[in-house]
């Protein structure tokens, strides 16, 4: 037995004694106990004090001593758990109903009909926390499988228990057949027994024995033949691979499936059994957020419980703009990304700088955006990186759209803002932004076309923010006319209202401070604020008659000189409309 399958037991065992699971730091401890480590070394891997660490391991030995009914401590914890675990081991048969297990019927029926249809191995894959473990377990447990077995992977790859030894301890313990054996007579002799018992397997984590390209690294290559060996078409057994990754493994036959994430139903329900008052605006809000995680609905709620009172929008109006504020939350996020910055250095890189994109306005952003993030990665090499995120699910893509859940975003953005990438990135995906619309025939391009905007204010370069909304295409209406002036003429008022007042006070006179008060100015007497108007297009009109004064009137100059007295008989003609507008 290792740390993972200790952990996963006792987890249940207290849920089962307590209605209480083990929290991040409680797990922490009992992992690195486990292999020999000290309150510093657990205080530095969660990023907490030494004392505090202390506090909870404390606590932690009389839980564990109340529940397993011997004596617990530090010192005896890997050997007393491993006898206690064997002695009182949780049942397979009629498990006790798990609260935290909801909204999954969907997922039960897509399971039972890959299997009715001949599947023996189903990798599930997804995000962390999205509930992988939990729905392989109740599948198998809930379908008459006896027995199961459970292979929980160390998360440290260093750690993963060899195939060879897997398959001995299953003979061994489970089979009760002979053991030090080659090892492919003790695959025969599994496939033997397998062909007999209908038999259930789950191996969870199996990402930690992967490489970046989603195949078994050449230290456990031996699990290529024993999944090979589960999925023969002649064993009754079936096998539920839980991973983070995508298994591609070419010469392995496979059915996968992509956990979503639970419903805003399931998320309801699951909160109305603790007694938690719904809050339709706040729930929807907080599960969207979250992309229906599992593991982020259970902290959530017991933030709510413990912290709120069972007030979930007084902890979401505190939360919201910290959505890895949960330790538990931002360590089971932190730990795939280190993996992935080991293991994939240039999708880590695209994970980062994908943060840039607001998702907003435009929630998806298309390929060419994407692909827009890898200006100093080799074509050959763009793809893969994008494929690598999905096969992690740090990424959605439907249809040739990408975007992030808001908690991955809030991850990629801080890392993007530490790194040295954080300019040049948000100048890359204006210039994609800008470029992608040549011409504004629809919401979307004005949209798009305005996102360049939100990317040099991000970098405080203010002066490409006002030439963003300069800039002149032909419209719909075949009219070539400023970014600003297609945007009002197409009733998109509040984005301007927002986005002008906030930069006429940045920017200098190289950035046409005249043209962006005279289409502010159209905008506020559109939106009926007529005296604004009033007010900034005088403003407009003197600020172009001081431009236009600026330029002798001589040949070279006549381009400037035209432009600003244009711009100026604009604002005449605009102000004799407002007034018209007064009576």
């Amino acid at each position: 037995m290792d740390a993972n399958a200790a952990l996963e037991r006792i987890d249940h065992l207290i849920w089962q004694k307590t209605g209480d699971r083990l929290s991040e730091l409680q797990r922490t401890i009992i992992e690195q106990v486990w292999q020999g480590r000290t309150y510093l070394d657990i205080a530095e891997r969660y990023g907490c004090t030494e004392g505090h660490a202390k506090d909870v391991g404390s606590d932690l030995w009389k839980l564990l001593s109340e529940v397993l009914g011997d004596p617990i401590s530090k010192k005896n914890l890997r050997l007393t758990l491993m006898r206690c675990l064997q002695e009182v081991e949780a049942p397979n048969q009629n498990p006790e109903p798990d609260p935290y297990f909801v909204g999954r019927e969907a997922a039960i029926a897509h399971l039972h009909t890959v299997v009715a249809q001949g599947a023996k191995v189903i990798a599930i894959h997804g995000e962390g926390g999205i509930g992988k473990t939990a729905l392989a377990r109740h599948y198998l447990q809930s379908r008459g499988f006896e027995p199961v077995l459970e292979l929980l992977m160390a998360k440290d790859p260093q750690g993963v228990t060899p195939a060879q030894q897997v398959v001995e301890e299953w003979l061994k313990h489970d089979f009760q057949d002979e053991t030090g054996l080659a090892f492919g007579i003790a695959l025969e002799r599994l496939k033997r027994h397998l062909r007999r018992r209908k038999v259930g397997l789950l191996i969870d984590n199996i990402e930690s024995a992967l490489d970046a390209q989603g195949q078994f690294c050449p230290q456990q290559r031996a699990y290529v033949e024993l999944l090979s060996t589960l999925a023969s078409p002649q064993v009754q057994s079936i096998t539920l691979v839980a991973s983070r990754d995508r298994l591609c493994e070419p010469s392995l036959t496979l059915t996968h499936y992509r956990l979503p994430g639970l419903t805003q139903k399931a998320w309801q329900d699951f909160w109305s059994q603790l007694g938690i008052a719904i809050h339709e605006p706040t729930l929807s809000a907080m599960h969207h957020a979250y992309g229906g995680n599992a593991k982020a609905m259970g902290i959530l709620a017991g933030a709510i419980q413990t912290d709120y009172e069972g007030d979930m929008a007084a902890y979401w109006q505190q939360s919201q703009g910290a959505l890895l504020a949960p330790t538990d939350l931002k360590n089971l996020v932190d730990s795939q990304l280190q993996r992935l910055q080991t293991l994939d250095p240039n999708a880590y890189r695209l994970f980062c700088r994908l943060g840039c994109y607001r998702y907003q306005d435009v929630p998806t952003v298309p390929l060419a955006g994407v692909l827009a993030l890898l200006w100093d990665i080799p074509e050959s090499q763009q793809r893969p990186a994008l494929v690598s995120l999905q096969n992690r699910s740090l990424i959605e893509g439907r249809k040739g759209l990408y975007s992030l859940h808001p908690v991955l975003r809030e991850a990629a953005v801080a890392r993007l803002h530490s790194s040295p990438d954080w300019q040049t990135t948000h100048e890359q995906a204006a210039a994609f932004w800008s470029t992608a619309t040549a011409t504004i025939q629809s919401t979307q391009d004005a949209l798009w076309a305005l996102e360049a905007y939100h990317h040099y204010v991000a970098i405080a370069d203010y002066g490409k923010a006002g030439r963003t909304l300069l800039k002149s295409r032909l419209n719909q209406w075949q009219q070539h006319l400023p970014l600003g002036s297609t945007l009002y003429r197409m009733g998109l008022l509040q984005p301007l209202l927002s986005a002008i007042p906030a930069l006429l006070p940045q920017i200098g006179d190289d950035c046409k401070l005249s043209e962006l008060h005279n289409i502010l100015g159209d905008v506020y007497w559109i939106s009926g604020q007529l005296h604004a108007a009033l007010q900034t297009q005088e403003t407009a009109m003197r600020l172009s008659a001081e431009a236009l004064a600026s330029y002798p009137d001589v040949i070279e100059h006549r381009k400037p000189r035209r432009y600003y007295t244009m711009l100026g008989i604009d604002s005449r003609l605009s102000i004799g409309l407002y007034c018209l507008d007064l009576w």
